[in-house]
C-alpha cells in the first residue's frame, strides 16, 4: 500500500499516514517546488495512493504509469481542475479535495486584496519604500472607498458565502450570479442578491471572482467584459487564474477600463503575463489563498484521512469522484 506526496507539506498529514499505513509505505518528496511531470511518472508505479497538489496535472498517462494498484489521487487543494476526473473514473481511482477547512483563511485573503487594490496600498507602499514619499498631500493615492458600495459575487459557493457575510460590515450591497440562486433563506441572511452576469458587470463596484475553473468558466472575464464594468471598479481574483484572460486584463487597466485589479491566481502560474507586473493598479499576490498555518495544516490532515480511508477499503469523505457510494 504504497503512497506518494509530491512534495512537502505539513506534519500533520505525514504523521496520520505513518500511523495509518507505517513510515516504510510511505515516501514523502522534501521539495518545495513542484515536481516535474518526468519525476512525478517515474514515482507513481505501483502506487496504491498519491497525494498531490494543484500545480501536480493528474491525467490519462500518470494514472497509466501508477497502474492498477492505484486507488485514490488524494488533491491538496479545494479546486480539482488539474485532475482529469474522467480519466480516474476510467479506471476506479477514487479522486478526494479538501472542502470547508480553507473557506475562511482564502475569504479573508480576498478582502485584502479588496481593500488593498481599492485604497492603491501595493502601490503607495512602492512609492514609500522607494524613497519617494515627501510627507502628507490631499490628492496622494486617492482610492476607491468601500463602506456602502456594491459587493459582486461572481460565484456564491463556499468561499463567496463566506466573503459575503464579512461584506455585511462594511455596510455592502451584495449581488451574485452562480449558475443557480441560492436558497432564499441563505441569500436573505447573507443579504445577497440573484442578478444576471451583465447585472453583476455593470453594478458591481468590487467583483469578486469565487466559481471553479470549467470550460464555462475558462475566460469568463476578458475585455468585453472589463468594457462593461464601471470605471472605478474593482477586480478581484482568488479562485483559478484562467478564469481571467490576463492579457486583456493588463489592456483593461492601462485603459482605465477598471480601476485595478487585485490577483491571488494567474492563469499561466507560475508565470504572470509581463505587463501585468508592470500595473501600478494591481495589487500582487503569489497564491496565498489558503497560506494559514491553521488552514494548510488542516488541509494536510484531510488529505491524509482521504488516504487512509480508502485504503482501508472505505469510500473517502471528501470524494469528487464517485460522487457517493457506489
Amino acid at each position: 500500500m504504497r503512497v506518494f506526496v509530491t512534495r512537502a507539506m505539513p506534519d500533520e498529514g505525514v504523521r496520520i499516514l505513518i500511523d495509518a499505513l507505517g513510515a516504510e509505505q510511505l515516501r514523502v518528496r522534501q521539495e518545495d517546488e513542484p515536481i516535474s511531470r518526468a519525476e512525478l511518472r517515474d514515482n507513481v508505479r505501483d502506487l496504491s495512493g498519491l497525494l498531490c497538489f494543484l500545480s501536480d496535472r493528474i491525467d490519462a498517462e500518470i494514472l497509466d504509469a501508477a497502474g492498477p494498484s492505484l486507488k485514490v489521487v488524494a488533491n491538496f487543494a479545494v479546486g480539482y481542475d488539474n485532475i482529469d476526473i474522467e480519466a480516474a473514473a476510467a479506471r476506479h481511482v477514487y479522486v478526494t479535495n479538501t472542502p470547508d477547512v480553507l473557506t475562511d483563511a482564502t475569504a479573508d485573503l480576498a478582502w485584502t486584496l479588496i481593500l488593498g487594490a481599492a485604497r492603491r496600498t501595493g502601490e503607495a507602499e512602492r512609492f514609500l519604500r522607494a524613497g519617494r514619499w515627501a510627507g502628507w498631500g490631499p490628492r496622494q493615492f486617492l482610492g476607491m472607498s468601500i463602506h456602502g458600495a456594491t459587493l459582486g459575487l461572481f460565484g456564491m459557493g463556499r468561499i463567496g458565502r463566506a466573503v459575503a457575510a464579512r461584506a455585511q460590515g462594511f455596510d455592502m450591497r451584495v449581488i451574485y450570479h452562480d449558475k443557480q440562486p441560492l436558497d432564499p433563506a441563505m441569500a436573505h441572511g447573507l443579504r445577497a442578491t440573484f442578478v444576471n452576469k451583465d447585472t453583476l458587470l455593470t453594478q458591481s463596484d468590487v467583483l469578486s471572482i469565487h466559481c471553479p475553473l470549467t470550460a464555462e468558466t475558462r475566460h469568463a472575464f476578458g475585455l468585453k467584459e472589463f468594457q462593461q464594468m464601471k470605471r472605478t471598479a474593482v477586480l478581484v481574483n482568488t479562485a483559478r487564474g484562467p478564469v481571467v484572460n490576463e492579457a486583456e486584463l493588463c489592456r483593461a487597466l492601462e485603459e482605465g477600463l477598471i480601476f485595478a485589479a487585485g490577483i491571488d491566481v494567474y492563469e499561466f502560474e507560475p508565470t504572470i503575463h509581463e505587463a501585468l507586473l508592470r500595473q501600478e493598479r494591481a495589487l500582487l499576490l503569489p497564491h496565498l489563498g489558503s497560506a494559514t498555518v491553521a488552514a494548510r495544516a488542516a488541509m494536510a490532515r484531510m488529505a491524509a484521512e482521504n488516504i487512509v480511508a480508502a485504503l482501508k477499503g472505505r469510500q473517502p469523505p471528501n470524494c469528487v469522484y464517485p460522487h457517493s457510494a457506489s
